[in-house]
């Protein structure tokens, strides 16, 4: 899917710290290298993108329902996380679409390696665009809240908040967005995660239910595994390797 007609207001920052706007398509892709934050020039220009069914253990890791949604909602905490190369990098985030559809909206922070050490920085995405970064603080231990609102003929609200540090930031985007599914996830685009103990979401509604109540599938990435769901919060840890995770709220497996 593709960007619906008209011009996409891209706010974000570059690699001077300044603010970047991206104007028509054909200089997207020349944007996107001075898109990302400073210190995260290498693995950062992978993008967060659909769910990949060809891997054997998924891209993404958490949760994922399948059905028509309008919007999602949910917090967590930035872990500890220590780089294990510089090809380390992963985010946590909440978004709609991407679950048997081509378009992904989504907000979220990620830990970015490739300098040595962990770069965390907060951002959106629109894919098939790439990521657009905030140029707003954040470290480890931080509470993040994201939502993702479809307000209808392809409009999409994003908000992230580090209600730790005490910043909130949000943007209205056009995308030709299905709705087809909700996510709350960890994802890796390099196929290469940081070392952690424990991430905690919590607080994960769709539609202003509880995310247990709409049956969302579980799924393993980089042997990090989900706990149970449970009041819209669950954990994800390391489990030992790849595996697949029952689904919630019934048995059985996911199938690669």
């Amino acid at each position: 899917m593709g960007i619906s007609p008209g011009t996409v207001r891209i706010i974000g920052r570059s690699r001077a710290g300044g603010p970047r706007a991206a104007g028509a398509a054909a200089a997207a892709l020349l944007l996107a290298a001075a898109l990302v934050p400073a210190g995260t020039a290498g693995a950062s220009a992978a993008a967060f993108g659909p769910h990949n069914l060809r891997l054997r253990d998924s891209n993404w890791g958490g949760y994922v329902a399948q059905g028509s949604f309008s919007t999602i909602t949910g917090s967590w905490t930035e872990p500890h996380a220590t780089c294990t190369s510089a090809n380390d990098l992963f985010a946590p985030w909440v978004g709609i679409d991407g679950y048997g559809s081509q378009s992904v909206e989504q907000a979220g922070v990620q830990t970015d390696c490739s300098s040595g050490s962990p770069v965390l920085s907060a951002w959106y995405e629109m894919y098939p665009s790439p990521p657009v970064y905030w140029n707003d603080p954040v470290s480890e231990g931080d509470s993040i809240t994201a939502t993702v609102v479809s307000n209808g003929g392809g409009s999409y609200t994003l908000t992230l908040s580090d209600t730790t540090k005490g910043w909130s930031e949000h943007v209205d985007q056009t995308i030709d967005g299905q709705n087809a599914s909700a996510e709350a996830v960890i994802e890796s685009p390099t196929q290469s995660y940081p070392a952690f103990a424990r991430l905690d979401f919590s607080g994960i509604t769709v539609d202003g239910r509880p995310f247990d109540s709409v049956r969302p599938q579980a799924l393993v990435s980089g042997g990090y595994v989900p706990g149970p769901l449970q009041g819209g919060a669950f954990s994800m840890s390391p489990g030992g390797g790849p595996r697949a995770a029952a689904p919630a709220g019934r048995p059985g497996s996911i199938r690669y």
